[in-house]
């Protein structure tokens, strides 16, 4: 019986303690600790300033509200990132429109989509290998409209390829052959999505993943 009491006993200083506020602004009597200590301790012949003693409680006070604001938003980030995974949701089973350096083969065919014809007149695809050796290759005619290429997901020997993400290069072509700078974005559907411990959300594409902010919106649209 006395064990018991004395553990509930100091229990409720534990409880009261904790259902305080915590932190300096949280509490005046610890500002006047830190204040009264500091005096007593201080060298009478050099004493502490007036105006030193207010910066220093401004300080307390300004490290304080640093840290509720960045609790703040470390909470606003976790809402965003939930309020992200939500949203990605309705993207499941569709196919969107990503930026990203790499095809996601999926069920034997990839795609990406070239734009519309500009300085460049042509477009030098090239599908690699985990080796960066050159799979697939092939050489488009860009037209005034924006158009899909698709891969067979074949080698140019005709191999058929495992599904999974292979890495791609894209170069522009002008009408005499010269160098032009391009573009392309990969066309796939979207088959999960999720947030990594402490990471941005993951949008994942068959075997490539992206993060949603990669998302250039839903094919066709």
């Amino acid at each position: 019986m006395t064990t018991t009491s004395a553990t509930t006993a100091s229990a409720a200083p534990a409880a009261a303690s904790a259902a305080k506020p915590g932190g300096i602004a949280g509490d005046f009597n610890t500002f006047l600790t830190l204040l009264t200590t500091q005096l007593k301790n201080q060298d009478p012949t050099k004493a502490m300033d007036t105006n030193e003693m207010t910066n220093q409680l401004v300080s307390f006070a300004s490290v304080e509200q640093q840290i509720a604001v960045n609790s703040n938003l470390t909470k606003l980030i976790a809402l965003q990132q939930g309020a992200q995974l939500t949203a990605a949701a309705p993207l499941i089973g569709q196919q969107v429109e990503v930026e990203s350096d790499q095809l996601s083969l999926q069920d034997g065919a990839a795609a990406l989509r070239l734009p519309a014809a500009g300085a460049a007149r042509q477009a030098v695809v090239r599908v690699l290998d985990s080796a960066n050796r050159i799979l697939r290759q092939e050489t488009v005619t860009l037209g005034p409209k924006a158009q899909d290429w698709r891969w067979d997901g074949r080698s140019g020997s005709g191999v058929r390829q495992a599904d999974g993400a292979y890495r791609f290069t894209i170069a522009g072509r002008d009408a005499a052959g010269v160098d032009q700078p391009l573009a392309a974005t990969v066309l796939a559907t979207a088959t999960a999505a999720q947030r990594p411990a402490g990471g941005d959300i993951q949008l994942s594409l068959g075997a490539l993943s992206v993060g949603f902010d990669a998302v250039r919106g839903l094919a066709g649209r």
